[in-house]
């Protein structure tokens, strides 16, 4: 009897990369920033990285969008850049290809300065410029220009957030990109003076154990510097920047100028500050922006 069963057909094979990866993004580009192995490869620590990076990417995109379709220029800060993943990547993605678009990395470690200048050059990626400054000293830095469109500050540590925002404010920038981390200066001012606010306010008892001072502390960080941007007119998304299984530091503040402040902002803040015993800290969340 004839066999008329066909043969099971054996599976296509899939690039592993092509799951990952976006149309037309740079292979030799995350070969450089070690996000591919040499051969091309993605390991487990690679992919998590790249899946972290292309996930803020997704927010980012749409802010990009807006202020590309109002005009044709595009300018962006990025705080703390560190090794520049960030920017090499919305490079890569979106703006290699747009012209009149520059970013702007700015870090203070003269190693990753240099190295991200060499990268740039190598790949072509000529409106790209890194400058070795301070997040807080950047704000007057002739190398920058007068107006910024989107600030974006990830993991800059304690009051270097703060900063990121003072820069923003003074450029008038359209959008603001924050994942803060390691906010330590709440938390100090009120370890400080935790004695005085126990017989100030029951709500003290928050903040009592030295664990507790640490996390409250670094939310309250949070909450103060979202009080601080819409008394600026800036409207806010807050929300996860990827889930707990890869860092415990993923607050994502992505504000946007309207040029409306929120009527009790600023006095909402000013009674938390006056409330937690932390009226020493007004100078950081209640000055205007230095212009």
């Amino acid at each position: 009897m004839k066999n008329t069963r066909q043969p099971i057909p054996k599976p296509a094979f899939s690039d592993p990369l092509a799951d990952v990866l976006r149309p037309g993004q740079s292979v030799e580009l995350l070969k450089e920033l070690h996000i591919l192995t040499r051969d091309g490869k993605l390991n487990q620590d690679s992919r998590r990285k790249l899946k972290q990076v292309t996930h803020l990417c997704n927010f980012i995109e749409p802010l990009l969008n807006e202020v590309l379709g109002r005009h044709d220029t595009l300018t962006l800060a990025d705080h703390g850049a560190g090794k520049s993943y960030l920017g090499f990547i919305l490079y890569d993605l979106y703006l290699k290809e747009r012209p009149g678009s520059h970013i702007y990395g700015i870090e203070t470690r003269d190693e990753l300065v240099e190295k991200s200048r060499a990268l740039a050059a190598k790949l072509g990626f000529s409106r790209m410029s890194f400058i070795n400054t301070t997040v807080a000293e950047s704000t007057q830095s002739a190398q920058l220009p007068a107006r910024i469109d989107i600030v974006t500050a990830l993991h800059a540590c304690n009051t270097a957030t703060d900063d990121a925002i003072q820069f923003a404010l003074a450029k008038q920038a359209r959008h603001i990109v924050l994942v803060p981390c390691c906010q330590a200066e709440v938390a100090t001012v009120l370890r400080k003076h935790k004695n005085a606010s126990f017989g100030k306010t029951p709500l003290s008892e928050i903040w009592r154990h030295p664990i507790h001072t640490r996390e409250f502390g670094s939310h309250l960080t949070n909450v103060l510097r979202c009080l601080q941007l819409e008394a600026h007119g800036y409207q806010l998304t807050v929300t996860e920047l990827v889930g707990w299984e890869h860092s415990m530091k993923n607050e994502l503040i992505i504000a946007t100028r309207t040029g409306a402040p929120r009527g009790n902002a600023r006095e909402r803040l000013q009674q938390i500050l006056q409330e937690l015993n932390l009226q020493e800290l007004e100078g950081r969340f209640l000055a205007p922006a230095q212009v």
